[in-house]
């Protein structure tokens, strides 16, 4: 159901945060997390209580250059850019406020997501400047093959292979438009897009592309382990700290994200 009733005025917010230091964006309890955060100060600078929906949830540690969530509030923001000062000013350093925008009642910043990308960040060599934003990883990989195992996973499946166990979501298949690795200095890349990802799915991918770099398994033997619906079968998990949430797309009535969503130039 993509529509909901809503009786406030709503808005989407554009943001990017620094993930190492909250247990992810959903509130848990006791523990820091971006949504509890944002509640709290619009909630302050508002005078209202405020309840953020994301576009997604990102795990423990996992950063975003862009990010995309709704609220509702019950009087109209006169002036959403004089609220996006304060709110860069009240906040911690750690998450920036890039745009507060009013959007139509029934505009979901989850459920009309049209995609994400995700970038992995994989530093080559001992960097002091990227290492609390990258995985160091300095074995030689063939990135060729992991290519190549890129276009297998390219298309609709289900990503049981990829995913946390026991999720509450109803359905494992995704669609992912482009995957792909790129090599730049010191750093390999990975990007992935699709209209959904699962929890833990783009870590586990990325720990089955190295085993596809390394030689430990063809390219082709991903489609087994798509076709298996076995998280056994998949590499590990990679540490969460090189995953980035880079793009929220939205069809244009719906809402219009930034022109270029901010991202550090090394990336």
């Amino acid at each position: 159901m993509l529509s909901t009733s809503s009786t406030g005025f709503r808005y989407f917010i554009e943001l990017a945060f620094n993930g190492t230091s909250f247990h992810g964006w959903q509130i848990q309890p006791g523990a820091e997390t971006v949504q509890e955060t944002l509640n709290h100060a619009l909630g302050i600078l508002t005078g209202e209580q405020v309840n953020l929906v994301g576009c997604g949830r990102t795990d423990a540690g996992v950063h975003a250059s862009h990010f995309v969530a709704h609220f509702e509030v019950n009087a109209s923001l006169n002036d959403c850019v004089s609220l996006t000062d304060k709110l860069n000013r009240f906040l911690k350093k750690q998450i920036r406020v890039d745009r507060i925008v009013s959007v139509t009642p029934d505009s979901h910043a989850r459920f009309h997501a049209k995609s994400r990308t995700y970038q992995y960040l994989i530093s080559k060599s001992k960097s002091p400047f990227i290492s609390d934003y990258s995985w160091n990883f300095n074995i030689p990989l063939d990135v060729q093959a992991m290519n190549e195992a890129c276009s297998i996973i390219i298309g609709k499946h289900d990503f049981t292979s990829f995913s946390k166990l026991h999720t509450d979501v109803k359905t494992n298949d995704c669609e992912v438009y482009d995957a792909f690795w790129i090599e730049k200095k010191e750093l390999l890349i990975f990007k992935i897009r699709s209209d959904r990802f699962l929890r833990n799915m783009v870590r586990a991918i990325v720990g089955t592309m190295i085993e596809v770099g390394k030689g430990k398994i063809r390219p082709a033997d991903v489609n087994g382990i798509l076709m298996e619906k076995d998280r056994s079968k998949a590499g590990m998990s990679v540490p969460a700290k090189g995953l980035f949430l880079t793009k929220v797309e939205y069809d244009p009535d719906v809402f219009e994200i930034a022109p270029k969503a901010p991202f550090p130039n090394w990336f």
